[in-house]
């Protein structure tokens, strides 16, 4: 299964909701360059909705990275919800759920941005 998301802009939210596997730098450079839209326009803070994520390896580790680096840069913060069994084992194996806001939620994590 390749790789896809839909983007709901939600002043001053972005939720992004990815779907397939994110193995791939290729498939996710059309995210990364969807999310530097939004952060030229104005959005800082992001959710990434990822209950329809099958799985995800070091590249697509690298992209929640990158985009909670961005956010930060910018003033925003990420948060990621709806993790699935396999990429929250991944984020406990490489201590990366220390790094991230975990929510279980799309509405858990609007709850965090507006405490």
């Amino acid at each position: 299964m390749s790789f896809a998301f839909n983007t709901i802009q939600t002043e001053p939210i972005a939720i992004i909701s990815l779907y397939g596997e994110l193995i791939d730098r290729t498939e996710a450079q059309q995210l990364l360059n969807q999310l530097n839209l939004l952060s030229e326009g104005g959005i800082k803070n992001f959710i990434l909705e990822l209950s329809e994520l099958k799985y995800m390896n070091s590249t697509g580790l690298n992209v929640l990275i990158n985009v909670l680096t961005k956010a930060r840069k910018n003033g925003g913060e990420l948060v990621i919800c709806g993790i699935s069994k396999k990429v929250n084992e991944l984020l406990l194996i490489t201590k990366l759920n220390s790094v991230f806001t975990v929510s279980e939620s799309t509405d858990e994590a609007i709850l965090k941005f507006n405490s």
